[in-house]
């Protein structure tokens, strides 16, 4: 996989809604954030301007039409996040192409999860060929947060490495300080602890500064199951 970030669209009529996604976004690393719009045509506009678009986030109710509709519009990977709860339009997206649905509200550190699991889904289905244990993997990411930990990581060594940082359980870092500890560039950290999250073997939480901006940090699993804060 590309070690650009993807872009991201956001499609969303509430801008404090908008822009807090956008700052989970942010904080995931990996990703960039191209484009906000409101509507159905402002999405298309953006998705003409911006050809490279990777992931959309979809509310579903906007202003000039359902966000359903646009799915099968967009060309590109989509989760919707919405306050619709009919099981009719879940299944519809779904159906549609949708890879998750996350009803509002959610906590900041599910989007987050599901995005660091959708780094994990490209990573494994880059590969030219596949097996079915990658690709069950792959969708077991999308559907649970995490990838199965029968998948051997590429760059097994330096995760070794990140795990031996939170030797002890109550250690907690942010990615930053992970790639001071270990000596890697910061986003190749944060594409390492995007692994070792989505395969259950660290926790991350959303931490926030004075900016308002969060931050991930990343702590060693309680147990197994775990990887969720």
């Amino acid at each position: 996989m590309s070690s650009s970030p993807l872009e991201v669209l956001i499609v969303d009529d509430d801008f404090r809604v908008a822009a807090l996604h956008a700052g989970v976004v942010d904080a995931v690393g990996g990703f960039v954030v191209v484009a906000q719009v409101g509507g159905i045509a402002q999405a298309l506009t953006a998705i003409s301007d911006h050809p490279n678009i990777s992931l959309a986030l979809i509310d579903v109710h906007l202003p000039d039409g359902s966000g359903l509709d646009l799915l099968a519009r967009i060309g590109c990977d989509a989760f919707v996040l919405s306050a619709e709860t009919d099981g009719g339009a879940v299944r519809r997206a779904l159906r549609s192409g949708a890879l998750t649905y996350l009803i509002k509200p959610f906590e900041n550190t599910e989007l987050a999860r599901r995005l660091s699991a959708y780094l994990q889904y490209r990573r494994i289905l880059a590969e030219p060929t596949l097996e079915q244990q990658a690709v069950d993997a792959a969708l077991g990411a999308l559907r649970f947060g995490r990838a199965s930990r029968e998948i051997i990581e590429t760059g097994s060594r330096t995760e070794e490495l990140i795990l031996r940082t939170f030797a002890d359980r109550d250690t907690s870092m942010f990615a930053d300080e992970v790639s001071a500890a270990v000596g890697i560039s910061p986003p190749t950290a944060r594409r390492h602890l995007a692994n070792l999250v989505a395969s259950g073997k660290l926790a991350m939480r959303l931490r926030y500064g004075a900016t308002g901006r969060p931050k991930q940090e990343y702590r060693r699993s309680p147990g197994p199951g775990a990887g969720r804060s």
